[in-house]
């Protein structure tokens, strides 16, 4: 079988070198909300926020609407008061908020309006991006096509689209209830099943509806994370449950899958908590939101400054509504991003660009393998193997064996240390990437036979 495939095909890059493959500009800016142009030439923070810890439920919704209308002001408030440039706003609906699409609409109503009101009063460029929660893997294995899930999350889309966002992105996870198993086994074949082969056929249904609905409403579909792949790989690789190795080579893979969006109407700007972002601006010329070191209020990551060298939006992830000696947590990352991109906007200007992407580059990329592997010219070597090949699948070999191919060389090269057994981990990921077989037909029934169990055969058109 075949993975479904999508309305567009990239088959070259958007650029020819990775010289061009900058922080602020983007070769297919994008324009949205209130006149914020993404990718034309400035880094803008996009903030995001949740909820202190406190019940969510019926009895409780003033207080919650409460904590959203703080939230609201205060971003008003220190958007003028940092004299912000443009801004994205993230709302992130919680699993309750996405499964009563009524909850969702109304906060985004809410955000909407004091984003709306700040144009007013004093210009400011924004836009309210919104992801609902993916809810289909509450059940086991995961019914993703059809079920009260995906009515409620079709229903919230809707509901907040018609509600006043700007942008609808989501953290989809098609094909993680076989990922997450191949991982913790070291399994580099169920992975790349789960990637390359399940992934995709999700990504191809699920963004075909979401595009549907940004059409619809005159919005722009943004696109999707491999957060419940990579990210979850780079967590444990940081509590030493993983390799670091396998969550570099995982975090290129993940590309392939997040690339479906773009390839059915996508066009940015990417979630923050995509890090494979660069490799889809340098594949789709989109604009990428991005997070490192300025997001530890939310995890902790091996990438902190090299995440922030391509990026046309700069993200924290997210942060509790809760008190600071400064303020509220949420106003106080909001004043730290705008000093980050202050410092892109000011190298942007003044011509030296390259040189602090370069810096933000070389202070990370010695000291990890996954921070290598987000680096622009292993960016562009990573991107160049993808377009090369022919679908999903050969698509996500190549981008793993690219990634572990530059690993090799930084390490032949003494630019990167490995560990004894993090060296023995990159040979035995080379050695599983060769001995797949070509065609994804060879290893359908070979990874059927082992996670069949895990997953809903009609969901994947399998």
């Amino acid at each position: 079988m075949t993975t479904k495939q999508s309305s567009r095909r990239f088959s070259s890059l958007a650029v020819a070198s990775a010289a061009e493959l900058m922080f602020g500009r983007a070769p297919q800016p994008v324009t949205c909300g209130h006149g914020l142009a993404v990718g034309a030439g400035e880094v803008y923070p996009e903030i995001n926020f949740t909820l202190p810890t406190m019940l969510l439920e019926e009895s409780t919704w003033p207080a919650v609407l409460e904590q959203y209308r703080e939230i609201g002001e205060m971003i008003v408030r220190a958007s003028r008061r940092l004299h912000l440039p443009g801004l994205m706003v993230e709302f992130e609906l919680l699993p309750q908020m996405t499964e009563h699409p009524a909850w969702g609409a109304e906060i985004t109503r809410l955000l909407s309006d004091f984003l709306s009101e700040a144009h007013e009063r004093f210009g400011l460029r924004s836009a309210l991006r919104v992801t609902p929660t993916d809810l289909r893997d509450l059940s086991r294995p995961p019914v993703l096509r059809s079920g009260e899930a995906w009515e409620c999350m079709r229903a919230s889309f809707a509901s907040c689209a018609a509600a006043g966002a700007h942008v609808l992105s989501i953290e989809s996870i098609g094909g993680k209830e076989v990922h997450d198993e191949a991982m913790m086994y070291g399994d580099v074949a169920g992975v790349i099943f789960a990637l390359g082969v399940l992934a995709p056929r999700d990504m191809a249904f699920l963004w075909q509806e979401i595009t549907a609905v940004c059409d619809g409403h005159g919005l722009l579909a943004g696109g999707d994370s491999a957060c419940g792949f990579a990210n979850t790989a780079m967590q444990l690789a940081g509590q030493g449950m993983l390799p670091e190795v396998f969550a570099a080579v995982i975090r290129a893979a993940s590309a392939v899958r997040s690339l479906v969006a773009f390839e059915c109407g996508a066009r940015g700007p990417s979630k923050d908590c995509a890090y494979e972002g660069p490799v889809l601006k340098a594949i789709t010329g989109a604009p990428i939101a991005m997070e490192g070191k300025s997001a530890c209020c939310a995890h902790f990551s091996p990438v902190g400054n090299v995440a922030a060298a391509m990026c046309d939006l700069w993200s924290n992830e997210s942060v509790q509504n809760i008190r600071l000696l400064s303020g509220n947590a949420p106003e106080a990352f909001l004043e730290l991003l705008a000093y980050d991109c202050r410092l892109c906007n000011q190298a942007l200007a003044s011509g030296h660009e390259l040189v602090y992407r370069n810096l933000l580059e070389q202070s990370d990329v010695a000291l990890s393998p996954q921070a290598l592997v987000l680096s622009a010219e292993s960016t562009w070597q990573i991107a160049a193997a993808i377009v090369k090949a022919p679908d999903a699948y050969q698509r996500t070999v190549a981008a793993a064996r690219t990634a572990s191919d530059l690993i090799r060389a930084a390490v032949r090269g003494q630019r990167l240390k490995l560990s004894a057994a993090e060296a023995s981990w990159l040979d035995r990921i080379a050695h599983a990437l060769d001995a797949l077989p070509e065609h994804e037909d060879n290893l359908i029934g070979v990874m059927m036979d082992k996670y069949g169990h895990l997953l809903h055969r009609a969901s994947y058109a399998l």
